[in-house]
């Protein structure tokens, strides 16, 4: 019956966007879907150019829904860790120039794993903060922005944060998404995951991962997600009664470990064979899978709230996306580490390889948006910074912080439109929980371009070369086979580096700086 009703209610929102029969309010509605640690085949829909195994395992008729709805993007990129991710989105710079580029928790303290060979810079492990703060804890190892909730809120926007924030150390004002322009905020924090998805554990009270703002519900036999949905819904009600346009930014903490038991749909995968594991999923796989479908469900349920209300669903646009590759390593997940969990891309969160960075998105913009169509244009997580302001129609503003993004707009109104651009990652330094540079973590900068992935190991100054249009596994190293590439890739990493002042680890022993890519001091 549900697929029926969506049907139904998305030609009529067609009809409705097509003669311009929408509210009165002028300026869209903008809801952005944000999902934490999702890898980009975690889902039903394919965002690979042939259905995988992958997706025949998980349930996300919502997220097909999305797909019919609008455009599915088969090549949208964001930082391999969640904080870089976050803050790159508010600010719209990339990480190289915000200088983020780790996750963020507890006020001036790195969450860098230690090395005996390079030692880490000051990076800005407090950080981004509100453009005019004064605060001396605010302004040490951060950065101030004009984030872009704040400038539509400057329009005339209501401004919802609900769930994780993860974009300022605690005791900093960044931790508080109600200092960067929204009105709401709900259950958003400096924490990067929950204590506890479970009400009867109150969402993990009393932990350094605690989730605030949700005690009405402590004691309760449910799930972060849904509670999270019912908050969100509920804070909607407010904008729309005065026909005020919105912004809801439904930021999960799903499918982030823990992979607390979501009863409503964990039987269905519990033990369950599956066809790329050829085994029976365990426990942990079984619970991920329906962390997966519960934040599907959220996903629908909005859908169903805006769509009761066509003229205000007529004048909605709604865009999905993660914020990095899903967790690549066999601690958490089942199957062969850096191989199976985001196939066919290499390895996971964290790492330099398609399967820490590649992320899926879709956009549904109605009356623009062709539905059920596909679109090969790259993206990057800091695009979305001037896309959302220009979907607004917000065209004058100003920020105290130089941008990096590049507005999509054009693409979704015209799909022939495309940006020729490379996408440059910056990561000087350690993820905490592995340093197989093998598998591509540890300190790295990359840069794709064409049809060519490049990476550079700070540490060990190896480059390696990778066609990831005919090998998106990336199991073919050609940097000795295609050294002029590999050349140039190195000099136009190197020179955006320099050009964003991007910080350098360097070496203990000798106290200098590692070579940039192309060999430069």
């Amino acid at each position: 019956m549900k697929k029926n009703f969506s049907l139904k209610s998305t030609l009529l929102l067609a009809s409705l966007a097509g003669t311009g029969l929408i509210q009165a309010q002028q300026q869209p509605n903008i809801v952005l879907f944000l999902v934490d640690d999702m890898g980009w085949q975690d889902t039903s829909v394919p965002f690979y150019s042939e259905s995988t195994p992958l997706n025949n395992r998980y349930r996300t008729p919502n997220m097909e829904r999305l797909a019919h709805m609008g455009v599915k993007f088969t090549e949208a990129y964001a930082c391999a860790i969640s904080s870089p991710t976050r803050c790159s989105l508010m600010s719209g710079m990339n990480a190289a120039r915000h200088r983020v580029t780790n996750w963020t928790l507890n006020y001036d303290q790195k969450t860098d794993a230690s090395s005996d060979v390079i030692q880490l810079p000051e990076w800005n492990y407090n950080g981004i903060q509100p453009a005019h703060t004064t605060l001396t804890a605010d302004l040490k190892n951060s950065t101030r922005i004009t984030s872009f909730p704040q400038i539509l809120h400057q329009n005339g926007y209501y401004t919802i944060h609900c769930g994780k924030a993860h974009f300022g150390a605690k005791g900093t004002s960044g931790a508080d998404p109600s200092t960067m322009g929204f009105d709401v905020n709900i259950g958003g924090g400096a924490n990067g995951a929950p204590g506890s998805y479970l009400g009867t554990r109150n969402f993990g009270q009393g932990s350094p991962f605690e989730v605030l703002g949700l005690e009405k519900y402590h004691g309760q036999n449910i799930f972060l997600t849904e509670a999270l949905t019912r908050e969100a819904i509920e804070a909607l009600k407010q904008p729309i009664s005065r026909q005020q346009p919105f912004y809801l930014y439904m930021s999960h903490y799903a499918v982030h470990s823990p992979y607390d038991d979501d009863a409503r749909f964990s039987d269905y995968y519990r033990n369950r064979y599956d066809i790329q594991l050829d085994a029976p999923l365990n426990e942990n796989e079984a619970r991920y899978a329906a962390l997966v479908e519960g934040m599907d469900k959220s996903l629908g349920d909005l859908l169903d709230f805006l769509e009761s209300q066509p003229e205000v669903a007529a004048n909605t646009i709604v865009l999905f996306m993660s914020d990095n590759g899903g967790q690549g390593l066999n601690n958490v997940r089942q199957g062969r580490e850096n191989r199976d969990q985001n196939y066919p891309a290499r390895a996971g969160k964290g790492s330099a390889f398609m399967g820490g960075v590649r992320e899926p998105m879709m956009v549904y913009w109605p009356g623009v948006t062709k539905a059920g169509s596909v679109c090969d244009q790259r993206v990057m997580i800091e695009d979305f910074f001037p896309t959302i302001l220009e979907m607004a129609g917000v065209k004058e503003y100003s920020t105290v912080q130089t941008t990096d993004g590049v507005s999509f707009a054009d693409v979704l109104r015209n799909p022939s439109t495309r940006h020729e651009r490379s996408i440059v990652w910056h990561f000087p330094n350690l993820w905490g929980e592995t340093q197989n540079t093998e598998e591509g973590y540890g300190a790295y900068s990359s840069i794709l371009k064409g049809d060519y992935h490049l990476i550079y190991h700070w540490e060990t100054q190896q480059r390696r070369l990778y066609n990831v249009r005919a090998d998106i596994g990336e199991q073919h190293d050609l940097a000795l086979e295609q050294p002029a590439i590999a050349e140039a890739l190195a000099r136009e990493l190197t020179d955006y580096l320099k050009s964003t002042d991007a910080q350098r680890p360097t070496y203990i022993a000798t106290g200098e700086a590692c070579p940039y890519p192309d060999g430069s001091k």
